[in-house]
């Protein structure tokens, strides 16, 4: 068979077939049917998935189904709601707690209030102008009414009839210090319509109003409110509060006050506490004026233990001693529930650097007033100075350093 000529590399008049793979040259012109050059197409850049066929023999799988379609994403709110709900539902019970707690410390107060006996005990008269400052007349009655025989057996109150005071102080509050000042009961002073005599003798002649009255004349001080304690009223206050602290300077034994101790600070029960108030025969040298510094003694200390937060939070404590209060106390006719509170706070700021505890300037044990001296510490209460009293004007049992 004769080999057809090459296109290149072969003669010159055969035709090439180049052309046929894409390169340069043409068919020829007289073959019509030639074969033409098929354009080169680019190739995809991804590779097509050749569907798979199943074998012979083998189970055909079902196509898969496609996807739900996918909706919004559910909340995780199922999970994490109970987290959310226990802080609210502890924040919203906590605060219900705290509701009650408030109403409870206002409630406690204004239902004992309700049942406190009020006292007459503005004179009729004139009586000294206004003045800067709070001064309270502070009386610690002697009564024995409403006790029984076997309490006032047990209290040494003895079984004296009538309205008598054994305990006089005037607590003065205002820009200064506060002051906590003991009248002797056996003071000698002018009492209106009845000469001179011992300043107790008031009370009982004319109660709280001629009292007041007394007072005033002398000192030319402005009474403003009036507060009365019983003898059971300070049973019962220092065993509402657990007991207070007293400091005796010497052993102290009075039948007739029924106390029994041992020198050096000690905690001491209602029926001790007041013995340690009312006893005067255990100090020969002061009698009187020693007892009235003890009565300081007891009546700050338990308004500090009062005002102690346990008392709040206590509401066994808070109660007693809240109900104790119409028993053991009276107020004076007009004194409101904020007044009885700030006198009730006040006590508890009078000892140390919080206050001053003085007894009134007296010039010998008889008991006569200093006119010096008591009129000097009388006009410093009057200008509510009393942040200017020198240490030597306020001693304990009145007398000069």
């Amino acid at each position: 068979m004769a080999e057809r000529p090459r296109g290149k590399g072969g003669s010159d008049d055969a035709p090439g077939y180049n052309w046929l793979y894409g390169g340069k040259g043409s068919p020829p012109p007289d073959d019509a049917d030639a074969t033409r050059a098929v354009p080169r197409q680019p190739r995809p850049e991804e590779t097509r998935v050749m569907s798979t066929v199943p074998r012979s023999g083998q189970p055909q799988r079902p196509p898969a189904s496609p996807p739900p379609p996918r909706g919004p994403a559910p909340a995780k709110a199922s999970s994490s709601r109970p987290r959310r709900t226990r802080p609210r539902f502890r924040a919203r019970w906590l605060l219900i707690l705290l509701l009650l707690w408030i109403v409870w410390l206002v409630a406690v107060p204004l239902f004992a209030w309700s049942k406190v006996n009020k006292v007459p005990f503005e004179p009729d008269g004139s009586r000294p102008a206004d003045q800067p400052g709070t001064t309270y007349l502070m009386v610690g009655s002697d009564s024995r009414a409403g006790l029984s025989p076997k309490e006032r057996k047990a209290l040494g109150t003895g079984n004296a009839v009538g309205q008598r005071t054994d305990t006089i102080m005037l607590l003065h509050t205002g820009s200064g210090p506060n002051l906590l000042m003991s009248i002797p009961r056996d003071s000698l002073v002018a009492i209106p319509g009845h000469g001179t005599t011992k300043i107790n003798a008031a009370f009982a002649y004319g109660g709280a109003k001629l009292l007041v009255k007394t007072i005033e004349d002398n000192t030319g001080i402005r009474i403003d409110d009036y507060v009365e304690i019983g003898f059971a009223g300070v049973v019962d206050v220092v065993d509402a509060v657990g007991g207070v602290t007293i400091c005796p300077t010497q052993d102290m034994q009075d039948k007739l006050a029924n106390l029994d101790i041992k020198k050096g600070c000690q905690t001491a029960d209602g029926p001790t506490a007041l013995g340690y108030a009312r006893s005067r025969h255990t100090d020969a040298q002061f009698g009187d004026i020693g007892r009235a510094a003890h009565q300081r003694e007891v009546v700050s200390a338990v308004g500090k233990k009062v005002v102690s937060p346990w008392t709040f939070i206590n509401p066994f404590r808070y109660w007693k001693i809240n109900m104790a209060a119409p028993d053991s106390f009276a107020f004076g006719d007009g004194t409101s529930p904020i007044r009885a509170a700030m006198w009730a706070t006040a006590m508890t700021r009078v000892n140390g650097d919080n206050g001053l505890t003085c007894g009134v300037p007296i010039s010998d044990l008889a008991v006569h007033w200093d006119p010096q001296r008591s009129k000097q510490m009388f006009d410093y209460i009057k200008k509510d100075a009393t942040a200017d009293i020198p240490k030597s004007l306020c001693t304990p049992t009145g007398t000069p350093k």
